[in-house]
């Protein structure tokens, strides 16, 4: 079979979203096809975790994330598996910090999101593990958590295969064109030809897009997580330690134990730009050591040393706000960038896209997600990564 109603590029975080989304619709009548095999480290979208979260910097990205529950959820209930671990989480601040908190308050208080606002000794009374400054504050929000990032894209491409859909790996895409009211997908081994196409390729969205004489000013860099043992495991159980992000630079996070017999602990925006086909997976050690002294300052019971270190990808936009939209110049081409913070937001993503390739609409506000926006035309933008 070489023609399909739905045709996916890209088997990752969103792309393995969209094809079960559009399969739960159109069953055999989808297409998802990957360059590389499924599950693969070399993009952005596999590893034990990934924050999910509420707090964010404006109400509609608050309002998105409320969406984003109830679509984990569903899948939850579609595939009777869980993928989302609430451990509550801490967006910390000390003072001057290169990320204000107010904007987050504001933004849950106009969504009706509870959250509690705590000084330094506040937060070190309930988690002892914490080290922080007397000027520092936080704010804590109770859904917030883990979802499960390589489960839940095990479980998409499952769910999308029961459903009828047909998924190949290792297929490199050797032109994307639309005619004649159809896209065709030349790869390697075949031709394939559709109604609609979604680009959900990540690092590599540029080269794809450039087959429809497309391309976008997209940053990809080079980021890593480092997973450290703790001398006390009891004390970072996902039941007595949270989610946390410190919001100033350089910008960490990290998560209780899961997925590994250690604590993760990440640097956001390394600001190493790289090519994706030719990048290191190597971890970097003054990467490493960046983690390392921020934990010994704050986190002093993390120096039992490093279990494991990792690397991945961001896909960034000049704004850091993402891409859900029709390709410019094109009918039936949709494509999304997840500017690296999407995975929370991947199966909403993902059913957004087929909505939009399928009905023309959404019931969402992507307006801030334009594909045509200024600075995504600008060759030259100012870049600002810190949301």
């Amino acid at each position: 079979m070489t023609d399909y109603r739905f045709i996916v590029l890209g088997l990752g975080g969103i792309g393995s979203a969209a094809t079960y989304w559009a399969s739960r619709q159109l069953g055999d009548e989808v297409l998802g096809i990957e360059q590389f095999s499924l599950g693969h480290p070399n993009g952005g979208s596999e590893d034990h975790s990934r924050i999910i979260r509420l707090s964010y910097h404006t109400p509609g990205y608050v309002r998105l994330a409320q969406s984003a529950y109830d679509s984990w959820v569903a899948v939850e209930q579609d595939s009777q598996e869980q993928l989302i671990l609430r451990t509550g989480g801490l967006d910390l601040a000390p003072q001057q910090a290169a990320i204000g908190l107010d904007d987050f308050r504001a933004s849950l208080a106009a969504c009706d999101v509870p959250f509690d606002d705590l000084t330094a000794s506040e937060v070190m009374a309930e988690w002892p593990q914490w080290h922080l400054p007397e000027d520092a504050t936080a704010l804590y929000q109770a859904q917030t958590g883990i979802v499960m990032a390589s489960k839940a894209n095990t479980v998409h491409r499952d769910l999308a295969r029961r459903n009828g859909a047909r998924l190949l790996e290792n297929q490199e895409i050797l032109s994307v064109s639309e005619h004649d009211g159809e896209v065709i997908v030349t790869t390697t081994e075949r031709r394939y030809s559709a109604e609609s196409l979604i680009i959900a390729a990540g690092a590599w969205s540029n080269q794809v897009l450039g087959h429809l004489g497309v391309t976008f000013p997209l940053e990809v860099t080079l980021e890593q997580v480092v997973y450290l043992k703790p001398q006390s495991p009891e004390a970072f159980a996902p039941d007595r330690f949270p989610v946390w992000i410190w919001m100033t630079l350089p910008a960490l996070y990290g998560f209780p134990i899961f997925g590994e017999p250690a604590a993760k602990v990440a640097w956001d925006r390394c600001e190493i730009v790289t090519d994706p086909d030719s990048r290191s997976h190597a971890p970097r050690t003054d990467v490493t050591s960046t983690i390392e002294q921020f934990t010994a300052a704050h986190l002093p019971d993390l120096n039992g040393g490093v279990h494991l270190a990792k690397t991945c990808l961001y896909t960034l936009t000049p704004d850091r706000d993402f891409v859900i939209d029709r390709v410019p110049g094109t009918d039936r081409v949709f494509t999304a960038i997840g500017a690296g913070h999407a995975y929370k937001f991947a199966s909403l993503i993902g059913s957004i896209l087929v909505d939009l390739a399928i009905d023309g609409t959404t019931g969402h506000d992507i307006s801030p997600f334009r594909s045509d926006r200024a600075i995504l035309r600008d060759p030259n933008p100012v870049r600002n990564y810190l949301i």
